[in-house]
């Protein structure tokens, strides 16, 4: 973590059994380290306090609601995640989402048929 190397890209955490657990976080492993480096992918346990973790089930318990990290951070010598709760995307925005990217793709291959021309 301290040389930069984490992602977070598709994370997102879940509260089980009264612990809090952030999955998909890719954390590259130790450069210098050996046969005995940590997995890069692997769920990790976050630290909170009890009050804490009730607060977050409590806004979680709703369907559609789920708690995303936003950023890593140091704090004296421990790594925190910033996390936030967030609604899932709905199916208008999903659509629109899929509109764009064909658009993308659709200018992207107008581009690259000229460039062959040429």
């Amino acid at each position: 973590m301290r040389a930069g190397k984490g992602q977070i890209a598709d994370a997102f955490a879940r509260i089980e059994k009264g612990e809090a657990w952030l999955y998909n976080a890719h954390i590259d492993e130790y450069s210098h380290g050996n046969i005995m480096n940590h997995v890069p992918k692997v769920p990790r346990k976050l630290l909170l306090n009890r009050s804490e973790i009730r607060k977050l089930e409590g806004r979680v318990a709703t369907k559609g609601i789920t708690l995303v990290p936003l950023s890593f951070y140091w704090k004296d010598s421990r790594v925190k995640v910033q996390l936030a709760v967030c609604r899932g995307k709905g199916e208008f925005d999903k659509r629109e989402d899929i509109k764009k990217r064909e658009a993308d793709r659709d200018i992207r291959r107008a581009f690259a048929h000229d460039e062959k021309r040429k």
